[in-house]
C-alpha cells in the first residue's frame, strides 16, 4: 500500500462528512473516487466497510433526518460501486476465458481426432505400398524394407502419442483413472520416469473435472520431468460425497513452497497454470515441499458446484 490505513480512514471520514454536510454530485462522485482508491490499496470488502463503519459511527451527532440517512446510504454505496463493478468485470471475465478455454478444447479435440484418423489411413496406405514392393526388390532390398517399416512404426507410434496428449480418447470412453494409466506409461516410456496411479473416481466424474484434472497431470509430469530430478511420482485419486481429491507426489529434489507460496513469489514451474484450471472449478491447490524430499500437490475439486454435462453413468 502507498497509503497507510490511518491515512485511508481519515479520507473516508473527511469524504463522508463533506457529503453529509453538502451532498450535490460533486461530493458523490468523491465517495465513489475514494472506493476506487480504497480498491487500488488493495483492501477488500471487508476492510472497506469497517473503514465505512467507523466513519459513519464518528460523524458529529446531528438530528437525525432522511436527508441525512439518504445521504449516508448514498455514500456508501458509491464506495462500495467500486468493488461491485470490479467483481463484476473479474466475474465477466473468468466467464469469457471459460468459454475461451472450452472452445480450445473443443479445437483440441477435434484435432487430436483428425491427426490420428487421417495420419491413422495415411500410414495404412504407405504400408501396402511397402509390401507391393517385395516381388520388385533388389538383392538386399529386403533389409532396406525392413528398416523402413520400422521407421513408419515410430511415426505411427509418436502420432498416437500426440493424439493422445492433445485429447485421450479413452477420458471420454472409460474416464480419469484409466486415462492417467495410459499417460503415466508414455511419460514413463519417454523419461524413465516411474509412474503409478492408483484409487478410483467411484463412477464418472462431470467431464469438465476429468478433462482439467487430466491436464493437470500433464503439466505436473511434464514440470517432474523438466524440473523436480525425480525417479519415481505417484498420482491417487479419492472422492467422496462432497468432493475429489487428486494427489501428485514426486521424489525429487524439491523446493521451498513457502517461498513459492508467498503471494509476491516468482512463479514458476507451472503451477500457476495449475491454479487457474482450478478457479472454474472452485478447486483449491495445496503445494508441500522441501528441498531434498519431493514435492507434494494435493487438489481439492468440489461436487457440489455445477459443472455442465456432468456423467451419471458409471466406468
Amino acid at each position: 500500500m502507498s497509503l497507510k490505513p490511518g491515512e485511508l480512514q481519515v479520507g473516508c471520514a473527511q469524504a463522508l462528512h463533506r457529503h453529509v454536510e453538502i451532498g450535490d454530485e460533486t461530493t458523490l462522485h468523491g465517495a465513489y473516487e475514494f472506493g476506487r482508491t480504497a480498491l487500488d490499496e488493495g483492501l477488500g470488502v471487508l476492510d472497506m466497510t469497517l473503514l465505512l463503519w467507523r466513519a459513519v459511527r464518528d460523524l458529529p451527532d446531528a438530528p437525525e433526518s432522511d436527508s441525512r440517512t439518504q445521504r449516508i446510504e448514498g455514500f456508501l454505496l458509491e464506495c462500495l460501486s467500486a468493488f461491485e463493478m470490479a467483481h463484476r468485470g473479474a466475474r465477466e471475465a473468468n466467464e469469457a476465458l471459460r468459454k475461451l478455454d472450452q472452445r480450445r478444447e473443443e479445437q483440441t479435440h477435434r484435432i487430436a481426432r483428425e491427426l490420428h484418423d487421417q495420419a491413422g489411413q495415411l500410414l495404412a496406405s504407405v504400408y501396402f505400398s511397402l509390401d507391393a514392393l517385395r516381388p520388385h526388390l533388389a538383392p538386399g532390398g529386403e533389409e532396406r524394407l525392413s528398416r523402413m517399416r520400422a521407421l513408419l512404426n515410430q511415426v505411427e507410434d509418436e502420432i498416437r502419442r500426440v493424439a493422445h496428449e492433445l485429447r485421450p480418447v479413452i477420458l471420454d470412453d472409460l474416464g480419469l483413472v484409466p486415462a492417467l494409466r495410459l499417460l503415466g506409461e508414455g511419460v514413463a516410456h519417454r523419461t524413465g520416469l516411474a509412474i503409478r496411479v492408483t484409487g478410483s473416481t467411484d463412477g464418472r466424474l462431470p467431464p469438465r473435472i476429468e478433462n482439467e484434472l487430466y491436464r493437470t497431470a500433464q503439466e505436473a509430469f511434464s514440470n517432474i520431468a523438466r524440473h523436480a530430478c525425480a525417479a519415481h511420482a505417484d498420482i491417487e485419486v479419492r472422492r467422496n460425497d462432497r468432493e475429489v481429491q487428486f494427489s501428485i507426489r514426486d521424489d525429487g529434489r524439491g523446493f521451498d513452497a513457502a517461498v513459492t507460496n508467498a503471494p509476491l513469489a516468482p512463479r514458476g514451474l507451472g503451477l500457476d497454470g495449475i491454479r487457474e484450471r482450478l478457479v472454474p472449478l472452485g478447486g483449491a491447490l495445496e503445494i508441500r515441499s522441501r528441498p531434498g524430499v519431493g514435492t507434494e500437490l494435493l487438489i481439492h475439486v468440489p461436487l457440489e458446484v455445477s459443472h455442465d454435462h456432468a456423467h451419471s453413468h458409471r466406468g
